[in-house]
């Protein structure tokens, strides 16, 4: 058995301590392990790409949602099984699949290797496994990043600060039944039922329907918006009665009005060069080392 572990060393803070003597001492001697060490935002990607070459069994992400998304990217569709060591600061893949935060009961996961498929979500030619989203969403990421603290305490400061900068643009939808307008404050798409730090917009949202969860909420006045983080931070997005839930297995999006779209993609800004937007569903399309 090949593993590959992919350590990010500074997810949560950078207190985990990963390193290959711990792998080793965990794994029987029979089993082959190698570790790789990221550097720099996207050099998770480069170090998978390079694993696969070796053709692991298995290949561990160690970090947090965007650590993850990096190396489940590059596996899509491939037979090579995606396991997740969750030392991040949200965690939400891992907490939707249930892997422990404990690092050796995480490691036992990834020994005892059960497998299950789940769903890949895409935007342009970028996957996700958590979730999307743009308008308020991708700019609270935005500022979330630039504070340079990944804590709970941190997000909120950003939500609040981005209620009173973003302004609502003008978007195109169409799902294949229908084209409608909108002007969304929020547009968010998720896999899956968590976002991480145990909140979620979309808490019935499934890893392997098919399908993926649409939370839209339109422009709100400023108490309004009180009342959306109030009902996320309690988990009881349910109750806020202006927010439009649906399951969509394609969508087009366009916003005419501008050139450029931010967007968040598992945690992570993004900034794509382009005003339009397919989002869409690849069933079961990643193998990943669950309990």
């Amino acid at each position: 058995m090949y593993i590959h572990f992919i350590v990010n060393p500074i997810s949560g803070n950078g207190k985990h301590n990963l390193t290959a003597h711990h792998f080793r001492n965990f794994f029987p001697a029979d089993y082959r392990i190698e570790v790789g060490y990221t550097k720099h935002k996207s050099h998770a990607t480069t170090l998978t790409e390079e694993a696969i070459l070796a053709k692991p069994d298995c290949i561990v992400a160690c970090g947090g949602d965007g650590t993850i998304n990096e190396v489940a990217s590059c596996l899509v569709n491939s037979n090579i099984k995606l396991g997740i060591i969750p030392v991040g600061s949200g965690n939400g893949l891992a907490s939707h699949l249930a892997i422990p935060k404990s690092i050796d009961r995480a490691l036992e996961v990834i020994k005892k290797g059960n497998v299950s498929f789940i769903d890949v979500g895409k935007v342009n030619e970028k996957y996700f496994f958590s979730n999307m989203g743009i308008g308020i969403d991708a700019m609270i990421i935005k500022q979330y990043e630039r504070s340079g603290k990944r804590t709970l305490s941190a997000y909120v400061r950003a939500a609040l600060a981005s209620s009173f900068k973003f302004k609502p643009r003008r978007t195109i939808l169409a799902d294949g039944k229908k084209i409608w307008n909108s002007d969304p404050l929020m547009l968010f798409v998720s896999n899956s039922n968590e976002m991480g730090y145990n909140r979620s917009l979309t808490p019935k949202a499934s890893l392997n329907d098919g399908q993926l969860d649409l939370f839209m909420v339109p422009e709100l006045s400023f108490f309004e918006k009180l009342q959306l983080g109030y009902c996320v931070l309690a988990n009881h997005v349910e109750r806020f009665k202006k927010g439009t839930h649906m399951l969509v297995q394609n969508l087009h999006l366009e916003q005419p009005e501008t050139i450029f779209m931010d967007i968040q993609i598992d945690g992570e800004f993004h900034n794509f060069k382009t005003n339009i937007l397919h989002i869409s569903i690849l069933h079961k399309g990643l193998r990943v080392v669950t309990k």
